[in-house]
Order: C-alpha cells, then sequence, then structure tokens
C-alpha cells in the first residue's frame, strides 16, 4: 500500500516537474540588422543575425538547455512587429521605453549596455566632462542611434544636434568640419571608423554620455513566455557580468565584422547607430 502511494504520488508530481522546467524547448529571436559589433545580418547566411549580442544568447540558451534561432526579420520596424505579434519569441536587443512595457517582457539586468561616447577630430579643442559641455557646439548624431529617453529628452531641450541617416554620414560630417562631434557607441563607432579608414582621425572621451542596455525583451504573445524562462533568463543576465564572456564576445565580433569589410563582394550592413 505504502509503495503504490507513493507511485501515485509521484504521477501526481510529474506535470509540476515538467512545467518547472518550462514548457519552451525552442526560441525564435531577432534584433536590429544593422547594429554591429552587436547584431548584424550574416553575409554568408541571409537568414541568419550574427554578432556580439546573438553570440552571448546562444550561450545562455546552451545553459538553459534552449535551443535558439536567431533570424533576419527585415529592417528594426519589421523586427519589433514580428515579435510584437508572436510570431517570434524575442528581441535580443531591445532598448528599454515605456511604451513598449506593453508588449514584451524586458530582462533585467540587460544583455549587453551600449555605451555612447563623444568623437571627436583629432587635435579638436572641444572640452567635455558632461553633457552639458556641449551645449552650443554643433553635433551630429544618427538618426537609428537608440539612447535612453532622459538623455533623448535633455539633448532635444539642450544640444545642437544633426541628425543623419547612419553613422558613416555622421562621421564623415565630423571629418569635414561640418560638426565639432559625434555622438556614437563605444564599438559601432570603432567599427565603423576602422572600416571607412577614419580611425586615425578620430579620437574618443572614455567618460560615456549615455549608456542604454540592450535588454532580452520576451513578447507578451510568445507561448514561451512563461515564469521559468523569465526566471533564468534573468539570473543568466545577472551572472553575465562578471563571466568574462562579454567583453571577449565585443571584440571578437569586432574583428569579426572587420575581417568581412575586406571582402567587398559580400553585403555586410554598415553600422547605422
Amino acid at each position: 500500500m505504502d509503495l503504490r502511494c507513493r507511485w501515485l504520488l509521484g504521477l501526481a508530481l510529474l506535470p509540476g516537474l515538467a512545467m518547472a522546467t518550462g514548457k519552451c524547448e525552442r526560441l525564435v529571436v531577432t534584433g536590429s540588422p544593422d547594429a554591429p559589433p552587436y547584431l548584424w545580418q550574416d553575409p554568408q547566411n541571409p537568414k541568419q543575425l550574427i554578432g556580439a549580442s546573438a553570440d552571448l544568447l546562444r550561450q545562455v540558451a546552451k545553459d538553459l538547455g534552449i535551443k535558439v534561432d536567431l533570424l533576419y526579420a527585415g529592417k528594426r520596424s519589421q523586427a519589433l512587429d514580428e515579435v510584437r505579434s508572436g510570431r517570434m519569441d524575442m528581441l535580443a536587443d531591445a532598448p528599454l521605453t515605456l511604451n513598449e512595457l506593453e508588449n514584451f517582457d524586458f530582462i533585467h539586468p540587460p544583455l549587453l549596455e551600449n555605451d555612447y561616447l563623444v568623437w571627436t577630430r583629432k587635435g579638436s579643442t572641444l572640452v567635455y566632462g558632461e553633457a552639458a559641455d556641449l551645449h552650443g557646439h554643433p553635433g551630429a548624431v544618427s538618426e537609428k542611434s537608440r539612447m535612453t529617453q532622459a538623455f533623448i529628452t535633455f539633448a532635444e531641450q539642450n544640444l545642437t544636434l544633426t541628425k543623419t541617416a547612419n553613422l558613416t554620414q555622421a562621421l564623415q560630417k565630423l571629418l569635414l568640419g561640418e560638426v565639432e562631434f559625434v555622438l556614437a557607441g563605444r564599438y559601432s563607432g570603432l567599427a565603423a571608423a576602422q572600416a571607412l579608414g577614419m580611425a586615425d582621425d578620430l579620437s574618443t572621451f572614455e567618460q560615456p554620455i549615455d549608456r542604454p542596455g540592450l535588454f532580452l525583451a520576451v513578447s507578451h504573445n510568445s507561448a514561451c513566455n512563461d515564469p521559468w524562462l523569465r526566471g533564468q533568463l534573468a539570473k543568466k543576465m545577472t551572472e553575465l557580468p562578471a563571466s568574462g564572456l562579454t567583453e571577449a564576445a565585443l571584440q571578437r565580433n569586432i574583428e569579426r565584422w572587420k575581417a568581412q569589410q575586406q571582402q567587398p563582394q559580400q553585403p555586410v550592413s554598415a553600422p547605422k547607430q
């Protein structure tokens, strides 16, 4: 009788055990197709996204026993629509915005932080220690940049910024002397400057002017969105900074993107942020 009771109790616990380990074995993920070294469209396999965010997410998913497909879904707005609808499960590089809280569960802390730096021409006399120092100086920023709402509000009220179609145009304006500074990500700015042969002509201030997070954002309409997945992802995000994996992934993908620039026959996206 005792053995039979134990057996029945074991059967009763099986559904709960299955739910505790999560119901999703595969995540379909997308993001920006033109934001190296974080994410960009793979020139060897245009249906895929590659980059530091992709590498880190794959490592996290491997640790959790989940398969991840990082797929190209079109330009940024199209990727957002695919995930909002639930046709795809998650964004790999979402900025935290209030209006999107209605559509996504943002996993804290962020997968990566994107340090935006002040880029100037070598030999520039511009003095910068905080954002207010840029008041009265003409600058440029790519319209594709995704900065924090607090900084956007500050910039609109206090800075003179020309928005360009992409980061390449902003850096060209800087070299031509049309602006005194450009706001660009630490790594995307470096990748663009090196690809354009401008790296020796530019310098940066090390103090970031803004530090938006690039979050994993799970769609409210995803069948994979459950407490187990969100909790496990948050745990892994907390562990990442001390692992050393983040910096290694960024450096590896800067070199990867630079190497692709040596192959002009490959359709590689230029940084636009």
